[in-house]
């Protein structure tokens, strides 16, 4: 995006009155301030970034400006003109359509009845639903089939539907939560392309997200939250990524975010080379195909590649999830045994534990507390009477882990479904820690966390290299494992393409590998 079409951008919106705008906001929860006396505006043909840590009150901004949650005090405007959402059609009524990062659409139903849900008239024929649904996904140069089962699209179609559906309202404010947190590099691009194309016909949109590049190059002004409390709006032009991380944590974390520390040394120096896992020319379908590595004691082992590239399957067929070919699928050797699992109940009692990607979906119970989570992973490794479970136990487990990875919760009681992001992320990692596993394989694990969190848990991921554990990154973050890894691997359909060891690769080394 050219600088020029930014400012010439910031000069048309500064001009206008501003479509949306909150005054002194306010909400509480159980008297803590989710929100506290935080002014908001929103401008046509604006891109407007919401960024902060996990926790920061983005989530409940964005809930009050969408109808979902009600203000204790302050006042929402729109057109000037002060409202009172008391559910999320009443602003959908007025224009204001939300993008959520989980998507709200309905897996047994079709593209074009997703589209047209809450806007459905008495009789209608399929046919022209379908002719209804097309023209309007080929206007936005959305790919998508409109009579699709959405059970059957991926998470960047999905999102398309998503972004179809709040246009069908002709959304005049659209929100966008974490929208390129599960796309891929080229897919993030296309949503760019849409964004501007709201922003020419002068839609405003608020861009929630934790990738602070993305924030930077797509949005007009950025507002920074840190506890509930406004800090900082400005032009996006006039900061930086520095500038808004110190005003996200307080605190200046964003050199030692990605920089790599002594453990590279030490791994480099020859110690702790023992090996702990041998993949041999394993194969999956056409999804893994004579895929080979091998993980060492006390390194940190990154695994990069594309959507796509069979990164997570080898790590699901390492631990049990997933079944390699039964002729031809190759060997994996744990130490010197050879395994193959049929559940990964029998994967955990070895000592693997795979931190899988989808936290939300796959990695903890939400209803319950952070106390059960932990035992539960506890549970999962113990043989013998599972059913005698201890209360004393369980309070003793969750205090130690809450305090070793610095959990943020009230107590221990704390619902998972309460916590921030990046504490949820936490929980799941303690879960599996509490294994005392030999072997840790991390999917993606800082996707949809803060700034401050990303740091903890790359603290937590060289502390266990650094205790002799083999441990597994994947990411699809370049500076994540430029920043984490002693050796690189570069995975692209379904083979390993290339592998570096640290120090020796660069990014445009390691992604000529992935594409190429």
């Amino acid at each position: 995006m050219a600088v020029s079409e930014v400012l010439s951008r910031e000069q048309r919106a500064a001009s206008d009155k501003p479509i949306l705008e909150l005054r002194k906001a306010t909400k509480v929860y159980q008297g803590v301030p989710a929100i506290k006396d935080v002014d908001f505006t929103l401008y046509p043909g604006e891109v407007h970034a919401l960024v902060g840590e996990n926790g920061a009150g983005k989530s409940t901004l964005c809930k009050i400006i969408s109808g979902a949650v009600t203000l204790d005090d302050g006042e929402l405007l729109i057109d000037g003109q002060a409202v009172n959402f008391s559910r999320p059609r009443d602003a959908l009524e007025r224009g204001i359509a939300m993008v959520y990062q989980e998507t709200s659409l309905v897996d047994t139903m079709t593209v074009a009845q997703n589209i047209e849900l809450g806007h459905e008239s008495l009789l209608t024929r399929y046919r022209s639903l379908n002719i209804k649904a097309q023209i309007l996904l080929q206007s936005m140069n959305f790919n998508v089939d409109p009579t699709a089962k959405m059970a059957t699209l991926g998470a960047a179609k999905k999102q398309m539907v998503e972004i179809a559906r709040a246009l069908r309202a002709q959304a005049r404010v659209v929100i966008f939560d974490e929208p390129t947190a599960a796309l891929t590099p080229e897919e993030v691009l296309h949503l760019f392309h849409v964004i501007e194309d709201l922003r020419a016909a002068d839609v405003g949109v608020i861009f929630v997200s934790h990738a602070l590049e993305e924030a930077l190059q797509i949005s007009n002004r950025i507002t920074v939250l840190r506890d509930g409390a406004l800090q900082v709006t400005k032009p996006a032009r006039e900061m930086t990524r520095e500038a808004i991380v110190r005003h996200m944590v307080g605190r200046e974390v964003v050199q030692t975010i990605y920089s790599r520390d002594g453990h590279h040394e030490r791994h480099k120096s020859g110690a702790a080379m023992r090996e702990v896992l041998a993949v041999e020319n394993v194969t999956m379908g056409s999804v893994v195909k004579n895929m080979t590595l091998r993980a060492y004691a006390g390194e940190v082992l990154g695994i990069f590649g594309l959507v796509g590239a069979g990164r997570t399957e080898i790590a699901k067929i390492i631990w049990g999830a997933l079944k390699r070919n039964r002729i031809h699928g190759g060997s994996i050797l744990l130490g010197n045994r050879p395994i193959r699992y049929r559940v990964p109940a029998q994967s955990l009692r070895d000592g693997i534990a795979y931190i899988t990607e989808d936290r939300k979906r796959n990695g903890f119970f939400e209803r319950l507390d952070i106390a059960e989570n932990i035992y539960l992973g506890w549970l999962a490794k113990r043989k013998g009477w599972r059913s005698l479970v201890s209360t004393r136990e369980k309070r003793e487990l969750a205090e130690t882990w809450i305090k070793k990875l610095q959990i943020r919760a009230i107590d221990g009681n704390a619902k998972v479904v309460e916590l921030s992001g990046g504490n949820q992320q936490k929980v799941v990692i303690a879960k599996s820690l509490v294994q005392d596993p030999s072997l840790v394989i991390f999917d993606e694990p800082t996707r949809g966390v803060d700034v401050a969190t990303i740091a903890e848990i790359h603290q937590i991921i060289r502390d266990l290299a650094r205790s002799g554990k083999a441990v597994i990154v994947i990411s699809s973050y370049l500076p994540e494992v430029l920043a984490l890894s002693d050796r690189i691997l570069v995975a692209r359909q379904g083979r390993i393409a290339a592998e570096f060891a640290q120090g020796e690769a660069t990014a445009e080394e390691i992604m000529y590998a992935a594409v190429w």
